[in-house]
């Protein structure tokens, strides 16, 4: 017996969590939270479709949220097997999934001190606590080295280039005489990215699980440089503010990297760099951890500095910290988490900054339908922001080329050279992306595809 079913991460980008189930053993690939609108936001509140305490193994692509968020509600639940990651993805889910319990436990005694809550009282969706015994249960892998599994099953790690740490994930699963073998590509990086490593070329599989966020898409070429350039000129005149909500892990330390770039060529633009998160020391340390992965062979352990920041990056990890940047005139720049504006500090920098026409927000990455984020990016006049609308006069940006996701181009030059897999299935992609992904796999490669649903079950 082998069955693959999805519960997460199928038919919307975020949630990911794919479970493999043997004769012998129930091991779940990530086990992610549902980012986005209400509705997505809710599904983390609803059973997860099948009982935590029946999965053995929990193995995790990479530590971004939407992959390793559900993780401390799973132990809380009943999970206590052992978690599965990479060396660099197990510090960094340190950091996030306390980081998240932490800001969990904030925006439930937030909306009770403001009553702005449908429920009385507002729960977090777990607790400090909680994150702490899932942190506990994680254990390492290097790349390249196989794990065993119930049953003589067996996995691996491979590079997938996203972010430090992340991983696809090679299943070998004993079917008598034969073995199956299952690949989650996890989410797939771009080539020549910085601080990342390329992706390495997928071994051939039976079974194939592969995300489609950027499926129907391709990433404009445009330089990086030169939108920044433009976005900092803009305060230089306006002596205003540039708000940039990011992930606080990779995106923020590329913003701050590229924007060093951009300063040094031009002096005239220079200002101030705020990073305003209580992870950003932290995080910098792990790169430095991992030189063959981040390229920061420089960095100092002790103080945290490396090539990313330079001598007008401000550190802001404490609350008193991030308030006093309410006190500051522009022009200067705040990166704070999180990236989709769902949540986190960066909702009390919009409250201050959106109404200002003076002011720039930058969307740098991908906005889930729903958040405000994409409302934002839709062109909205107002942002509801902790049960009240701010008006939106500040004016917006995109920037283009910071994806830390491969675009339909890119994942079919990672798969050219697969052999056509039994069966490809599509995962990880909002609307037409996953579909869209498919057919083009289908007509080019010659791939069977599925695009899997919610809940959706297959006896392989």
């Amino acid at each position: 017996m082998l069955k693959l079913s999805f519960h997460g991460g199928a038919g919307t980008v975020t949630g990911s969590r794919h479970l493999v189930t043997t004769m012998h053993t129930r091991v779940l690939i990530d086990a992610g939270l549902f980012q986005g609108g209400r509705s997505l936001r809710e599904r983390n509140w609803h059973p997860p479709g099948f009982r935590p305490s029946d999965v053995d193994v929990v193995v995790l692509t990479h530590a971004h949220i939407d992959h390793s968020g559900y993780l401390p509600r799973l132990v809380k639940d009943g999970f206590k097997g052992p978690v599965y990651a990479t060396p660099a993805t197990a510090d960094v889910a340190d950091l996030l999934l306390r980081d998240s319990a932490m800001i969990q436990e904030e925006d439930a005694q937030y909306a009770n001190k403001k009553g702005f809550s449908k429920h009385k009282p507002a729960l977090p969706l777990y607790t400090i606590e909680d994150a702490q015994r899932a942190i506990n249960q994680i254990e390492v892998l290097e790349y390249g080295e196989w794990g065993g599994l119930p049953g003589g099953a067996r996995f691996r790690f491979r590079h997938a280039g996203h972010i430090i740490g992340s991983g696809q994930v090679d299943v070998e699963v004993p079917s008598g005489k034969d073995t199956k073998r299952l690949l989650f590509s996890g989410d797939v990086g771009r080539y020549d990215a910085p601080l990342v490593p390329d992706p390495s070329a997928p071994e051939a599989c039976d079974f194939l699980v592969i995300e489609s966020t950027y499926g129907d898409r391709a990433h404009p070429e445009t330089d990086i440089h030169d939108q920044l350039r433009e976005a900092l000129r803009t305060i230089a005149k306006s002596r205003g503010t540039l708000l940039v909500p990011s992930f606080a892990v990779g995106r923020a330390q590329q913003l701050v990297y590229l924007m060093n770039e951009v300063c040094e060529k031009y002096p005239e633009l220079a200002v101030p760099i705020h990073l305003d998160s209580p992870m950003a020391v932290d995080t910098t340390k792990i790169y430095g951890r991992y030189p063959e992965e981040s390229g920061l062979e420089d960095v100092d352990l002790r103080s945290g500095s490396s090539r990313i920041y330079g001598k007008d990056v401000f550190l802001h990890k404490t609350r008193d910290d991030s308030m006093r940047l309410n006190n500051l005139d522009g022009p200067r720049v705040i990166i704070s988490s999180s990236g989709m504006m769902t949540g986190g500090r960066v909702l009390h920098h919009l409250k201050r900054l959106l109404p200002d026409e003076k002011n720039l927000v930058m969307l740098a990455g991908y906005q889930a339908p729903g958040t405000r984020g994409w409302r934002m990016q839709q062109g909205e006049k107002t942002l509801r922001i902790h049960g009240r609308d701010i008006d939106v006069r500040c004016g917006t940006a995109k920037i283009s080329g910071l994806s830390a996701h491969a675009d339909a181009n890119q994942l079919v030059r990672w798969v050219k050279d697969l052999p056509p897999p039994t069966k490809t299935f599509v995962v990880h992609g909002d609307g037409d992306a996953a579909q869209t992904l498919a057919r083009r796999f289908k007509d080019e490669l010659g791939f069977d595809c599925e695009t899997p649903g919610l809940g959706d079950e297959y006896e392989l």
